[in-house]
């Protein structure tokens, strides 16, 4: 356990040096498209202990000045498959934004969309012998929190603190000098699979960089999608990516549960392409041009010319009407409302105040999918276009650009994760905790 503590901060005082000196990236590294954003920041002196619960909390003002994408390579359902191409890709796509940017940047920040994230909520209390909270009480109720076994190859993502309670006063942000006699506290943990992580990390370091920090692709994707008043009343994200199908949900402001599906995009063109005798190029115009999931009248009439090259006339001259092609998609687009049902049902989505749902991601620009969406999860769904940030080029606000900006608010506004604390050397968790992050010891 202590050597996730120490590698986590770690990351953490590298995020924060960097920043120091101005300049920092992110980068999402998704199936069909990396991105990589370069931000400048004011400078030092931005942080306010005030404003969270940790040290990190805290607001920047900063600004895009370089950015660029490109299609992924070696990339297979989010995670890395061919270490090699990956590498290829990333490499070309900061070395790009660096030269937009016109700076050279050694630190970044990168998101991870596959790895089969699994969320649990985890709660602890402690004494109050002074009767009033301090930082040291809230780094011992942290420690304090009972931790299931996550089973082996499991590593810790995200471990957020996401409500104090002083004596039953439930809701706090910051408990810190409240009086009382008893401090608890509910925690959200994400874990990823430890080769899928593992694989990241050792990549991203054979692009000569330094990582400062690692989150989660639904997570960020929902700090971006989601308004302030949905994060505050409850809200799910749906991430539709090309690899995965991402599913995030907050309330209060805070991330309570994130999980994805190993169904996006890809499988929709593959559809097409199969259904079609097409090859995967034109399947994904077709798809982007004159896709849908919602039949009208005139979609019989709409002829689209399927163009080939297979030097047979008739077989290079075919057409297809629109409504053949929604046929194929729309029964592939119901699998994966179907299958982010059955993971909103596993968060208790159902039980939140303000059932608000927000599709995001390349995905979501299906015609008709966010009636379709209404239609099998619930009436409130709409489209969300990511927030915009300052310097931000036109061409990257699109909703596929969703998990990019979520991670520079992030970077910008992080929030308190458990190794923000200094924790008492005999509060470590034992037995499964240490187990399962036994990797950063190598990797940090």
């Amino acid at each position: 356990m202590k050597d996730l503590y120490l590698g986590q901060k770690a990351m953490r005082n590298m995020r924060r040096q960097a920043m120091q000196r101005g300049v920092i990236a992110v980068l999402d590294i998704g199936t069909s498209k990396i991105a990589c954003l370069v931000l400048q920041f004011d400078g030092p002196g931005q942080f306010r202990e005030t404003d969270g619960v940790g040290p990190m909390a805290g607001q920047s003002n900063f600004r895009v000045i370089g950015s660029a994408h490109t299609r992924s390579r070696g990339m297979r359902c989010g995670e890395i498959q061919t270490m090699a191409e990956a590498e290829r890709a990333i490499r070309t796509v900061i070395q790009s934004a660096q030269k937009a940017a016109g700076t050279r940047v050694d630190h970044v920040i990168a998101s991870i969309s596959g790895a089969r994230p699994a969320s649990y909520g985890l709660a602890g209390e402690v004494a109050l012998p002074a009767g009033k909270v301090n930082e040291a009480d809230v780094a011992r109720v942290l420690a304090a929190c009972d931790v299931p076994d996550f089973g082996p190859g499991r590593e810790v993502l995200h471990a957020q603190p996401v409500n104090f309670a002083v004596d039953g006063r439930s809701g706090l942000n910051d408990p810190r000098d409240h009086s009382g006699d008893l401090l608890a506290v509910d925690m959200h943990v994400l874990t990823i699979d430890e080769g899928a992580a593992g694989n990241l990390v050792h990549c991203i370091r054979r692009c000569d960089m330094e990582l400062a920090g690692v989150a989660s692709g639904s997570y960020v994707a929902g700090l971006a999608a989601l308004v302030e008043d949905e994060q505050e009343l409850g809200a799910a994200c749906i991430d539709l990516g090309s690899g995965t199908t991402g599913v995030s949900v907050f309330i209060k402001k805070h991330m309570i549960f994130a999980d994805a599906i190993r169904y996006g995009g890809d499988l929709i063109t593959q559809d097409i392409a199969k259904g079609l005798r097409i090859s995967y190029a034109q399947a994904e115009r077709l798809k982007t041009l004159h896709g849908g999931v919602e039949v009208t009248g005139r979609d019989d009439r709409e002829m689209i010319e399927l163009g080939s090259e297979t030097g047979d006339w008739d077989t290079d001259r075919r057409s297809v009407s629109r409504a053949d092609l929604i046929g194929i998609m729309r029964p592939r687009v119901e699998e994966i409302l179907e299958n982010v049902g059955g993971l909103l049902d596993a968060a208790g989505f159902d039980f939140m105040p303000s059932r608000q749902i927000v599709l995001t991601g390349g995905g979501s620009q299906i015609p008709g999918l966010d009636v379709l969406a209404a239609r099998m999860l619930g009436q409130n769904v709409r489209i969300g276009r990511p927030l915009r940030i300052q310097g931000l080029p036109q061409n990257a606000t699109a909703p596929g650009f969703a998990s990019a900006i979520g991670l520079a608010l992030l970077t910008a506004h992080p929030q308190d994760e458990w190794w923000d604390f200094e924790m008492p050397a005999d509060a470590y968790p034992a037995g499964s905790l240490r187990r399962a992050y036994r990797w950063f010891k190598n990797n940090w």
